[in-house]
């Protein structure tokens, strides 16, 4: 008879093509030898694809939406409570904000120990204050019902213990990892240097920042735009504004992120706020060197001035600086390219991220009695 495994119920609010939703397939579908997973997700798409795909039980509720929403709130609570009781889970593992909030009540309600994966805390530094003013208590209060929290970013575990929304003892880092791939950045001359940004068109991301900066940059480049979102209108209309529509590839979402890394020199994201963005981490596995906001965890991944530059948050001039530099000096972008593709190897190879999270799962099957979770 086949060993008992571990049973993990896993909560997400949407199933869009984002970073939390490549996190929980590449953890579902990695550990799914050692852990018998089934996943909640309030929408039938990019991600419960996948995952049926590789075998994985989806539960759709249509209710679970990031909109506060008391009425559909309500029945997505519900809904959740019958499929925890359904499925009896040893663990409920929550990720996002709605689904971290419902899926823990849920489990709750069952008597159900709960974690949840904080991919990017509602009131990390660079969020409105009257925004963190209704986050930090709802969050502090859901840290009652919340075994371990699993943070992506040494930034998040002090924002955490900051506010009072967990004790130190409920805190483990894990950075986030990405699937290699045989894709690599072509480093030498380039006429041309193009300048991706791997990023959905919305906030807290600052596409239109990265034109305006660039714009002033007197060299020859060109910027490549992955992703889209509600923000595509505003970011098409500075394009316009600064008549540089003959330098912007506006290429939309696409499922072939590597290659169009691959086909370019330099790996930027801007932004207002971040956690551990797989973005930078997919720039770093092409051999590119990365332009980034200094926000959230982004420099635990980034090595300032030897896998890339790191610009203060909303500073445009600094923002220009740095491109400038790496547009221009092919030499440098090949340097810090290498050295950002070793610190990938080393440190953030989704293997890395699994063994992180399944040694939070063997914590709690320890503790508790449950099957363990065997290499």
């Amino acid at each position: 008879m086949a060993p008992l495994k571990l049973r993990v119920l896993v909560a997400i609010t949407r199933g869009e093509p984002g970073g939390a939703q490549v996190h929980v397939r590449d953890l579902v579908c990695g550990l799914r030898e050692r852990v018998h997973f089934e996943v909640v997700v309030g929408d039938d798409a990019f991600l419960s694809a996948e995952l049926r795909a590789a075998g994985v039980t989806v539960h759709v509720v249509p209710d679970l939406q990031r909109e506060v929403a008391p009425r559909k709130d309500w029945r997505a609570l519900r809904a959740l409570s019958e499929i925890v009781g359904k499925v009896r889970p040893h663990l409920v593992h929550t990720h996002s904000s709605k689904a971290g909030q419902l899926g823990r009540l849920a489990a709750a309600s069952r008597g159900v120990v709960a974690i949840h994966t904080a991919h990017a805390w509602s009131f990390s530094d660079g969020i409105r204050w009257k925004r963190k003013a209704l986050a930090i208590p709802l969050e502090a209060a859901m840290g009652r019902l919340t075994r371990r929290f699993i943070v992506v970013s040494e930034a998040d575990r002090e924002i955490a213990i900051r506010y009072h929304v967990a004790r130190p003892e409920q805190l483990r880092v894990v950075h986030n990892g990405v699937r290699d791939t045989p894709e690599r950045a072509r480093h030498g001359f380039a006429a041309v240097p193009v300048v991706a940004m791997v990023a959905r068109m919305a906030d807290p991301k600052q596409h239109r920042l990265l034109l305006t900066a660039i714009a002033g940059v007197d060299a020859p480049w060109r910027v490549r735009f992955v992703g889209d979102g509600p923000d595509r209108a505003a970011v098409e209309a500075t394009v316009a504004e600064l008549g540089i529509g003959n330098r912007v590839d506006l290429l939309g979402a696409r499922s072939d992120v590597d290659m169009q890394l691959a086909d370019s020199q330099v790996g930027v994201l801007v932004s207002r706020q971040e956690g551990f963005p797989l973005a930078i981490l997919e720039a770093m596995r092409a051999g590119l060197p990365v332009i980034a906001s200094d926000v959230g965890g982004v420099r635990e991944a980034v090595e300032h001035e030897v896998t890339g530059l790191l610009v203060p948050r909303d500073d445009e001039a600094a923002l220009r600086a740095a491109l400038g530099r790496l547009v221009v000096d092919g030499p440098l972008r090949t340097r810090m390219g290498a050295a950002g593709r070793a610190a990938y190897e080393a440190k953030f190879t989704v293997q890395a991220m699994l063994e992180g999270t399944a040694a939070v799962y063997a914590e709690l099957a320890r503790e508790e009695g449950w099957p363990s979770v065997a290499a």
